[in-house]
């Protein structure tokens, strides 16, 4: 049955092969960026979500905007 339907569709081709082209440059961007890193940008990324000092400067913030 979906051999029908494909088949009605004309060339799909260009749409599978963009997909994969797509897909691989990205994963290949990603793993560059990653593996060129150094390791302390990554240990500040790790440790990026326990920090609460992100947290202190947006409440002194929030409080400096409501007075």
């Amino acid at each position: 049955m979906y051999k029908y339907i494909l088949e009605g569709v004309g060339n799909i081709n260009w749409m599978a092969i963009s997909a994969l082209i797509t897909f691989v440059t990205i994963f290949l961007v990603s793993a560059v960026m990653a593996f060129r890193s150094t390791p302390l940008f990554l240990n500040k990324m790790s440790n990026l979500p326990l920090d609460d000092s992100i947290l202190k400067t947006s409440e002194t913030a929030i409080s400096h905007e409501e007075k």
